[in-house]
């Protein structure tokens, strides 16, 4: 079995959790009060591998300051979903959030020279075509 199936199956199960909740917790709390408490789960995971680590993460500059941006980026998309799922149906919009590895995809071709094969590409706008089917 390839090293990396198990943590993008973990990921797979564990974000498909992630996009449900919110739409429960958003019936009881705003979307800015859970964002606050996604961010105290956030510490709580955080701390754990802080121990796993034994409180000696790496620090490089430029990697520390790249991770901090994806932290905050990753927040306020959080944020975003909260608004989202607290006005609209889950079952749409976690389909419709999905669709960013599009843009992950994009941005992979343009800035790390990685390649798409044409039947990848074609899959690509298939996703985006579904994303305009699911929305009209």
């Amino acid at each position: 079995m390839k090293h990396w199936l198990l943590p993008t199956f973990g990921a797979f199960v564990l974000w498909g959790f992630w996009s449900f909740i919110p739409k429960i917790t958003t019936r009881y709390i705003s979307p800015r009060s859970a964002i606050l408490f996604e961010v105290m789960g956030g510490v709580l995971v955080a701390t754990m591998v802080l121990f796993t680590l034994k409180f000696k993460p790496d620090i490089h500059l430029k990697g520390v300051l790249l991770a901090m941006t994806t932290g905050g980026l990753g927040f306020l998309g959080a944020l975003c979903y909260l608004y989202a799922v607290s006005k609209g149906p889950v079952s749409l919009i976690a389909i419709l959030t999905a669709l960013s590895p599009v843009i992950t995809v994009t941005l992979s071709v343009i800035f790390l020279n990685e390649t798409i094969s044409l039947k990848q590409g074609f899959g690509i706008v298939l996703g985006l075509a579904a994303m305009i089917l699911i929305c009209t």
